[in-house]
């Protein structure tokens, strides 16, 4: 079976001129105002029952370019411009397969700066990348190396918060590909005091790097509140608090990364919990404490590396009770208080700590549903009864 190389971003930070970074903010704004512009239409066409897709909205770009009001938009790039109202069909499209919610104007304040290039608008040679209407390269800071012979297909151009700036290049690199296989399969459980536990009981801290910098991220905001709204001032208050965000931001992220490529290349089957962090961060006294530690992004790096690299990530329901049945003969607790970190079984008399204890029924429930189909929920009908991961599955009735 032939395996097509993967198409990998790599990203890096770059330090624009005076004259580059006026180009890009400029760009950015023409940007927004385009996807604010076709969304408009598009709403008021949906209003009167009319479909309007991605060619309309291009004939009406070409007309907004030769109007007096929006002429400016002939200064940037139009590749950009072309690009953005792609992205606008593709949210469209999202919205009508019921992936998405309706897409939302873009904000100038709040909003994602960033502009994407194709092959037309960028040259990539001897590691020098320019950009259409600039006549220097950017001062790319090249922190790892591309893959030999890469041709970027896209290059997306961004500004953060902090005022720092990145490039994201688009190319296949042909180093990755899936690993030999192996047996190991490993159970994990997210927790608060841990960020990870492992069913084959090893504990992962959780650094809490939020908790790390909140002084500093206290006074920065408390600089900014007493800052006049629209001033200068507030504008540089502003920054300093987006870097302090950041700075947390990227520790969290390297730790996961390093994290989930060991898990991928160490196992070959990873079982984790479906939870719904979303919902879980509506609980006001953990919510700070949930979204410091990145479960839904570990999960999401956790899956596209697993897709790489030829893994298996299984999800079991959010609703088994991991931590009540005894790993060792299945009885389940009835009931099993988060202040009890560690339990005896009553049955076979096996000591658990709790987090390994649910690594390893996590674990269980899982490739039993990946092997015969069982269901992962507890059996409600029998209280008391084995849980579903060591059954088969249940006869449906007529």
């Amino acid at each position: 079976m032939a395996v097509h190389p993967v198409k990998r971003a790599f990203r890096y930070r770059f330090y624009p001129s005076d004259v580059q970074a006026a180009e890009l903010l400029r760009t950015f704004g023409c940007v927004r105002k385009v996807y604010n512009l076709a969304l408009a239409a598009r709403t008021e066409a949906w209003a009167r029952q009319e479909r309007v897709n991605y060619n309309a909205t291009s004939a009406m770009l070409t007309a907004w370019k030769k109007t007096e009001e929006l002429a400016f938009l002939n200064e940037v790039s139009s590749v950009p411009l072309q690009q953005t109202l792609r992205h606008l069909q593709s949210a469209f499209n999202h919205f009508f397969a019921k992936r998405a919610k309706y897409p939302r104007f873009k904000s100038r304040k709040t909003s994602r700066k960033s502009a994407e290039y194709t092959t037309s608008g960028f040259r990539f040679r001897g590691g020098a990348l320019t950009l259409a209407k600039m006549a220097d390269s950017l001062d790319v800071v090249w922190s790892r190396p591309l893959p030999e012979g890469a041709k970027p297909s896209t290059v997306t151009v961004s500004q953060d918060p902090a005022g720092r700036w990145f490039v994201s290049i688009l190319c296949e690199d042909p180093l990755v590909k899936p690993l030999p296989a192996t047996d190991a399969a490993v159970g994990i459980d997210v927790g608060l005091d841990h960020l990870l536990t492992l069913s084959t009981g090893e504990k992962v801290a959780n650094p809490r790097h939020e908790r790390r910098d909140r002084a500093r991220l206290a006074r920065a905001q408390r600089e900014l509140s007493r800052k006049a709204r629209g001033s200068a001032n507030r504008a540089k208050a502003r920054r300093r608090v987006a870097t302090v965000h950041a700075r947390i931001t990227d520790r969290r992220r390297d730790l996961l990364h390093q994290l989930t490529t060991r898990l991928v290349r160490e196992n070959q089957t990873l079982v984790i919990e479906d939870l719904t962090v979303r919902n879980m961060v509506k609980n006001r006294p953990l919510a700070r404490a949930i979204s410091d530690a990145g479960w839904r992004e570990f999960r999401c790096l956790l899956e596209y590396k697993a897709a790489w690299y030829g893994r298996e990530v299984i999800a079991v329901d959010r609703f088994f009770p991991s931590s009540r049945p005894c790993s060792g003969c299945g009885s389940v607790r009835e009931r099993l208080p988060l202040s009890v970190r560690t339990w005896m079984c009553g049955i076979c008399g096996v000591a658990h700590d709790r987090d390994v204890n649910a690594a390893k029924n996590v674990l269980a429930a899982g490739l039993a549903a990946s092997v015969c189909g069982a269901g992962v929920r507890p059996q409600r009908s029998s209280p008391g009864g084995q849980s579903a991961m060591k059954q088969k599955a249940p006869r449906r009735e007529s």
